[in-house]
């Protein structure tokens, strides 16, 4: 099986993507082409995050965008073009989970793919940010993912987790705090 790959490494401003989803809303496959190329890896590590399973991340991924695709016109633009996309992941995610029953963890093979996403990182880089993600929950992995690799901030990270905002910075705290540990005893 071939595996999955990210087609970009550029991170766009949330202008740009409300005006692709305008446009979207008019049918444009383009428009579609040009946000799944600048989203995509946000979309499909939030998705590995939550699915755990690289297949039905992969699946959550291209629902995502048939979902966009069909309920573009119904956007209200708000300045989080990103929140909105991850938020319909999130929801296929659960839906997926709710068929699925999935429990099993993230395999090291489908932290590369999301690292792939990253071209500025070296492979000594890759594995010790994989074995560091491999010492967090899944909460705090998701919370440093979105904040580290999706750009965003705490508050959106708790909007879109439907977590207090406290809860998101504890561990958040948390989460970095096992990092530097994990790293400075490996030393």
């Amino acid at each position: 099986m071939k595996a999955f790959s990210y087609n970009s490494t550029e991170r766009v401003d949330s202008d740009v993507l409300d005006q692709y989803i305008k446009i979207i809303a008019n049918s444009d496959k383009d428009a579609l082409g040009k946000l799944y190329n600048s989203t995509s890896g946000s979309v499909y590590g939030f998705a590995l995050s939550i699915l755990k399973n690289m297949q039905d991340a992969e699946d959550v991924l291209h629902d995502t965008y048939l979902r966009i695709y069909s309920s573009a016109s119904g956007y209200k633009s708000k300045g989080k073009a990103l929140a909105w996309i991850l938020t319909i992941t999130k929801n296929l995610c659960l839906m997926k989970l709710r068929e699925r029953k999935k429990t099993a963890d993230i395999p090291e093979e489908s932290w590369d793919l999301v690292l792939e996403r990253l071209p500025e990182m070296t492979p000594e880089d890759r594995l010790v940010l994989t074995a560091c993600m491999n010492k967090l929950s899944d909460e705090e992995s998701r919370i440093v993912m979105l904040y580290a690799v999706s750009g965003f901030k705490h508050r959106e990270i708790a909007d879109l987790l439907s977590l207090p905002l406290s809860t998101v910075l504890s561990k958040y705290r948390r989460a970095l705090k096992k990092l530097r540990k994990f790293l400075t005893e490996e030393n």
